[in-house]
């Protein structure tokens, strides 16, 4: 059987190979596919698109997970490779970028939070500095009792 005999439309009525019988035959094959692409291929491309970019846009002083588990600040990065430094003793291991689970803290995120608490403890140093001028308002002379008789 070959192609051009499938496509043919004009075989007699008894076969049934005719274009709109091979289609219907098809369609719900076609129809898994597309259902497949949009719930499985697609989301999974978006999530290795995302997974790429964090790994590119790594930086030194950054604290990572790795996909082992470990948790360290990354002190250098090379070409694929990065140095993770993971305890006070100042343990260094070198991983694969690939190895990366996921950028816990980054450190430009560490230095928006620093210049936020100085720019707060700025304010409050001039809110302290700054001597309390109260202004009072002058009393209104109240009439007593003995006035209004008077009057």
């Amino acid at each position: 059987m070959n192609l051009f005999m499938l496509l043919d439309t004009t075989t007699a009525a008894g076969e049934g190979n005719t274009l709109g019988s091979m289609l219907t035959m098809f369609l719900p094959l076609i129809l898994v596919c597309v259902v497949m692409y949009f719930f499985m291929i697609r989301p999974q491309k978006k999530q290795e698109r995302q997974e790429a970019q964090m790994r590119d846009s790594l930086q030194v002083g950054d604290e990572v997970t790795t996909i082992g588990g470990i948790i360290g600040r990354v002190v250098s990065i090379k070409d694929e490779t990065f140095t993770l430094e993971t305890s006070r003793d100042r343990t260094k291991m070198r991983f694969l970028r690939s190895a990366i689970k996921s950028v816990d803290v980054k450190v430009a995120d560490r230095y928006a939070e620093a210049e936020a608490a100085k720019a707060e403890e700025a304010k409050a140093e001039e809110a302290a500095e700054a001597p309390a001028e109260v202004v009072e308002e002058p009393k209104k002379a109240k009439k007593s009792k003995k006035n209004k008789d008077v009057e």
